[in-house]
């Protein structure tokens, strides 16, 4: 069994779902941080345009339920991020994305202690958290230790998962660092929020008004190939702030009257908290839909969140 203190190899890094949103994001910023990247998806893959100090090594197509598929393209890679699975709920039938979720992060999970590599870092979700906030949350901020409550056959794939990771990890002494993104999103969807999300507070109540632009997704995984990190491990990974123009003690108190705050709030802070992150990660989000929306509807009053 290998010594989990110590860190782990750096490269070459399979990318998993390299041609999804999130994936995209994340190979770009690999190979910007002067990474070697294997990218692998069951659709084509774009080569991100511009030159870099990383080296983009193979554009490779798998089916990755398949573990011959998965062990061959996994084989020779220091490490893997692993982010492809069906993205959320309601995309397919429930119980086709639980299955597929379920056996695909198996199958790489399998490859990668077969192979010996040095980091598993995939893709959870805030899901597992109890969204759609339809039960309003037990409390707010909303942290780690408010799991699991899956509402749904994909945030129950990721219970599983995240159940699988540590038996891996305590089985193989490879660390596993489950990343349960927030909603996905970049300036596209950004310049939407003044019609969208700002006229109505019930419209975003499901997951807390939260958010994580997709750079900082690709961020994060990126930190959390390297972070001292052993065993199995998950973190939030949020935007710092809401979606809304909105101070957050006054969204839970008009949307969520009586679920306690276990801490201040500053302003428009998030209602996912990335305290665990950031310490652990060293995560520190770069974006926000506030660097987009330039006007006056974002020059809000105190700190920037």
């Amino acid at each position: 069994m290998r010594d989990a203190s110590q860190a782990a190899p750096i490269g070459p890094v399979v990318l998993t779902g390299a041609a999804g949103r999130a994936g995209r994001a994340t190979l770009r910023h690999l190979l910007e941080h002067g990474h070697e990247v294997i990218a692998v998806d069951l659709q084509p893959i774009s080569r991100p345009d511009g030159d870099f100090p990383g080296t983009l090594k193979a554009t490779l197509r798998a089916d990755l339920t398949d573990l011959g598929q998965t062990l061959e393209v996994m084989h020779g890679a220091g490490s893997v991020v692993h982010l492809a699975n069906i993205p959320a709920p309601d995309l397919q039938a429930a119980h086709h994305t639980f299955v597929q979720n379920v056996s695909m992060n198996h199958s790489v999970f399998t490859a990668a202690t077969l192979l010996g590599l040095g980091r598993v870092v995939w893709a959870s979700s805030e899901t597992t958290l109890g969204l759609p906030f339809d039960v309003p949350p037990e409390y707010a901020p909303v942290d780690e230790a408010h799991y699991p409550h899956p509402e749904s056959s994909y945030a129950l794939s990721k219970v599983v998962t995240e159940t699988m990771a540590a038996d891996f990890a305590r089985k193989s002494g490879i660390p596993y660092v489950a990343l349960r993104f927030s909603n996905i999103l970049g300036p596209e969807e950004y310049r939407q929020f003044p019609e969208l999300a700002w006229p109505d507070l019930q419209a975003r109540k499901w997951n807390l008004w939260g958010y994580i632009d997709e750079r900082d997704a690709a961020l994060a995984c990126r930190l959390a190939l390297t972070a001292p990190l052993a065993g199995a491990s998950s973190f939030i990974i949020a935007a710092a702030d809401t979606v809304m123009p909105v101070p957050s003690r006054t969204l839970m108190e008009q949307v969520f009257p009586g679920v306690p705050l276990r801490e201040p709030l500053k302003d428009f802070e998030t209602l996912l908290s990335i305290d665990h992150a950031r310490q652990h990660l060293g995560f520190e989000p770069r974006h926000s839909w506030r660097d987009t929306l330039d006007g006056p509807e974002a020059d809000q009053p105190g700190e920037r969140a």
